[in-house]
């Protein structure tokens, strides 16, 4: 396949979906997988764009017929990455940004072990919490589930590719959209994109 695979995944409030919406914004060759949902739009979300809300029935409809990548149960509430999306796009060449939890990620390097995994890291533990109260939109008992949830996440960082601690926006978007366009020099992905080029010139 001549498209990518990158899977990104990080602790709730690490900042890693600010991250992925910098990276897709500037780098219109990568494309972000939009997941399925059982859980409810929030306010602004609209289906399609921001996630496939569908049925806890219809979910687990597609999961019976093998439709997701990758799967999860996240706070009573169902995640998936749809399968053939992702081969398809990344059969036409294009790059594929996955948004998921380190258990998602562990299902995906099953099924395609070259993809690349990039962590999101905070700072530390205290501005974590910071960023997690700054929301303004979680009860202090969410907050604390989020901040233990955090730490298991956290222990699966040494399962990726790449770290980037997000302490400054800037630096880390110029860091995650280093990681892309460096895989996409690696000399494999070029001879499949440019075959007729490294033929002529041998």
């Amino acid at each position: 396949m001549a498209g990518s695979l990158f899977v990104v995944s990080a602790p709730s409030g690490a900042g890693k979906t600010t991250l992925v919406r910098g990276l897709v914004a500037n780098d219109p060759r990568v494309r972000l997988s939009i997941s399925y949902t059982t859980r409810p739009a929030r306010a602004g979300e609209t289906d399609g764009r921001d996630y496939h809300f569908v049925s806890r029935e219809r979910f687990l409809e597609m999961a019976k017929r093998g439709d997701f990548l990758e799967s999860a149960e996240v706070y009573g509430n169902y995640y998936g990455t749809s399968h053939r999306w992702v081969r398809d796009e990344m059969t036409a060449g294009r790059d594929i940004l996955l948004e998921i939890d380190t258990q998602g990620a562990a299902q995906v390097r099953k099924l395609f072990p070259g993809c690349i995994g990039i962590f999101v890291l905070p700072p530390s533990l205290e501005v974590l919490e910071a960023r997690l109260r700054g929301r303004g939109q979680d009860s202090p008992e969410v907050i604390a589930r989020r901040l233990q949830a955090a730490r298991e996440e956290l222990s699966h960082v040494d399962e990726f590719d790449y770290a980037i601690i997000n302490k400054d926006l800037d630096e880390a978007l110029q860091d995650i959209g280093s990681i892309v366009r460096a895989e996409r020099l690696r000399l494999a992905r070029q001879v499949v994109r440019h075959g007729e080029l490294f033929n002529q010139l041998k």
